[in-house]
């Protein structure tokens, strides 16, 4: 079994072409192009379902505040405020920990 490896989005295309114009042969297009069986049968159903679209790598994409409503704008912003808050809390408790082991020395 190949170890699967990163691949752009052009190289899945090929891939998938390449898969497709050799009558859905998985094995012999993993070997070929140093990918994963699992991978290339995943990257090929994708395409056939959903277009040559589906191939590209959403992984960690955020959605644009055009594309967010009115309650998911609200939970981002809560979100922010609630991780600048833990920032400055711990600010907080650093500089009081700081004062205490200053004046623990003198």
């Amino acid at each position: 079994m190949t170890k699967g490896r990163a691949t752009t989005y052009d190289e899945r295309v090929e891939i998938v072409r390449f898969c497709i114009e050799h009558q859905h042969d998985y094995a012999q297009t993993a070997e070929k192009f140093q990918v994963s069986y699992q991978q290339v049968y995943s990257w090929t159903n994708k395409y056939l379902k959903s277009g040559v679209e589906a191939l590209q790598d959403k992984r960690g994409k955020r959605k644009s505040e055009d594309e967010m409503s009115e309650v998911e704008k609200l939970r981002a912003q809560n979100k922010l405020l609630q991780a600048e808050n833990k920032r400055k809390q711990m600010e907080i408790d650093f500089l009081k920990k700081l004062k205490e082991i200053k004046r623990r020395r003198f």
